[in-house]
């Protein structure tokens, strides 16, 4: 089969801006909040955003299957899966915080290949494509060089997730370290490291919506993203990414977790 990941890179970043820009429509609006079954939240804007991310793929490539949050998988014979987050930071994006995204990334027998992520309220957009580079605003894009915890910048998801989830030994360790730590979470974070703008984003809960995105742009990057074990994988639950330098610093610290 001949994929062109150039079309589908291309379509990608179109269609990410497109769904997100349409979430804009109700940010810091008053919106209906509705909770889902897992107690997380969501609303009309990020069912929108997805209807029009999936309508636009089966438009375009009725045969390519879609893991989706909000609708759920369409599984064809196609190697080629579209993942989708529609908006990622729901929360965030409830309490009109501007640091959430909209999130594609597509698998390739599995294999993460191509990442979107876009913040439709301050603009910023990160993309990549395995082999191809990563790219941020769209300009080329790498990690910083960060060799030691003691000048790195830290952001985190929200606290309350790293203690529920058993870090909080991690956290305290690394934010007594650290040059400076925030909570700009989600998504927002990771493309913060790719950015070049911080150096480890830790996130204690990932789901496949949440992290598919997230591996091709960080490696393409320079940088590692690996759930808490150490695995270069998406399916971990959970993951964090970091400069090549900090990357075995880290992983010792959550390896003492289980030791």
């Amino acid at each position: 089969m001949n994929i062109d990941l150039k079309e589908l890179a291309d379509k990608a970043v179109e269609w990410a801006q497109l769904a997100g820009k349409h979430t804009l429509n109700y940010f810091g609006k008053s919106v209906e909040i509705i909770e889902k079954s897992d107690a997380s939240p969501v609303t009309i804007a990020d069912r929108e955003a997805e209807m029009i991310i999936r309508n636009k793929i089966e438009e375009t490539f009725p045969d390519h299957s879609i893991i989706g949050e909000e609708f759920g998988t369409k599984k064809t014979k196609s190697p080629i899966t579209w993942v989708l987050d529609p908006i990622d930071g729901t929360k965030s994006f409830i309490n009109g915080v501007p640091l959430y995204t909209t999130l594609i990334g597509i698998l390739i027998d599995n294999v993460p290949v191509i990442g979107v992520i876009y913040a439709p309220a301050t603009g910023e957009i990160a993309y990549a494509t395995k082999g191809l580079g990563a790219f941020y605003n769209h300009k080329p894009t790498k990690v910083r060089p960060c060799t030691s915890i003691a000048s790195a910048t830290f952001y985190t998801t929200e606290l309350s997730h790293i203690k529920a989830e058993g870090y909080w030994p991690f956290f305290e360790s690394i934010h007594d370290q650290c040059k400076l730590h925030r909570t700009w979470g989600d998504a927002y974070g990771h493309m913060k490291v790719a950015a070049g703008q911080a150096d480890l984003m830790f996130d204690p809960i990932l789901n496949i919506w949440d992290a598919a995105a997230l591996l091709p742009i960080i490696e393409e990057a320079g940088g590692i993203f690996s759930d808490t074990k150490g695995r270069l994988s998406i399916n971990g639950g959970n993951g964090y990414s970091c400069s090549p330098e900090l990357f075995p610093y880290i992983q010792l610290h959550l390896d003492k977790l289980t030791s």
